[in-house]
């Protein structure tokens, strides 16, 4: 062997070359950091490198477990299910489904494609005018994204939701409000998507899963299953929203065409929304399945409150009365 930063060389044993690699070396060629290597020897991701004299010499087998552990972290995995699905397949069960599972869930989930726009192209979709503010807050927001080395264009995750602040702006919608409405609808969305996740997870997946980590034969049927599923969550919330504008829509019209009439014609109370936060302070107080009886009770309780007061009130003001001269 040569200085310490060299490449150990290649073995001829059984006939094939085997690469052999010093700490140093190793740390070059998976990108990872030397004290990152001996972390993962420590917890146990690693194969035990052979002694040789002085040194550790790791092999082929180092480098592509090192590898492997950094597209899993990529794809969201910790460090402790790492771990399991390592031993899994070390045992022999395998890992190619579990990575193609991986791989489906992380797959897009739309069929749009990334679309790119100047700094100029912007401006003239929001009125012509530089604003460096919203192009930050689009960037924040994940509606635009910087291309490395350019700041003169940007990546469009979602071409459909630009167009739709091009024309919200057109039609007089302020930046700021557009982008607050975006937040606000975000968080609800995310809501919505948990939720359909949780209902999935329970009644069709947690069957494929019950093994950690689940066999070959499982991961690839609960992969194939979300292929299938996969426009469901799309569609459901599509026919969902189609379905409140119908019923709410014509209500928000006749209100405002009308807005004397509606306490004298007997028509349906708006509706009233809550905010997203209010929904999950009150969920974490007393569950999911007694929101809608909590806020009713709540709201009860604050009209009993205002009219125990004016009656209070108005007995008050009758004393007073009775006192004068």
């Amino acid at each position: 062997m040569t200085g310490a930063g060299a490449r150990c060389g290649t073995s001829a044993a059984g006939g094939g070359e085997t690469a052999e690699y010093r700490i140093e070396d190793l740390a070059h060629a998976s990108g990872a950091t030397v004290r990152t290597i001996r972390a993962y020897q420590d917890r146990g991701l690693l194969p035990t490198p052979e002694r040789r004299g002085r040194a550790n010499v790791y092999r082929e087998a180092h480098l592509t477990r090192l590898r492997q552990i950094a597209d899993l972290l990529d794809r969201g995995y910790t460090l402790a299910s790492i771990k399991e699905l390592l031993e899994a397949w070390d045992t022999g069960r395998g890992l190619g489904g579990v990575l193609g599972l991986v791989a489906e869930v992380h797959g897009p989930w739309t069929d749009e494609e990334v679309g790119r726009i100047s700094r100029s192209e912007l401006e003239t979709k929001f009125g012509g005018r530089r604003n460096e503010g919203a192009i930050e807050e689009a960037v924040e927001l994940g509606v635009l994204e910087r291309v490395p080395g350019s700041d003169d264009e940007f990546l469009v995750p979602s071409p459909q939701e630009l167009a739709v602040a091009v024309e919200l702006h057109a039609a007089g919608v302020p930046l700021l409000a557009i982008s607050g409405h975006l937040r606000e609808l975000r968080g609800q969305v995310e809501h919505i998507a948990s939720r359909l996740l949780e209902f999935t997870t329970e009644h069709v997946f947690a069957r494929y899963l019950e093994s950690r980590p689940p066999t070959d034969s499982d991961a690839a049927e609960a992969a194939s299953l979300v292929r299938r599923l996969r426009p469901l969550a799309q569609q459901t919330v599509e026919a969902e929203l189609a379905r409140a504008m119908r019923t709410f829509a014509p209500r928000y019209l006749h209100h405002h065409l009308h807005p004397q009439g509606d306490a004298l014609d007997g028509d349906a109370p708006r509706p009233v929304l809550l905010p997203l936060r209010t929904t999950q302070v009150v969920q974490r107080l007393v569950g999911r399945d007694n929101v809608a009886a909590f806020v009713a009770a709540a709201t009860e309780r604050e009209l009993q409150a205002r009219t125990l007061d004016d009656l209070a009130a108005n007995h008050a003001r009758g004393d007073k009365v009775d006192e004068m001269p």
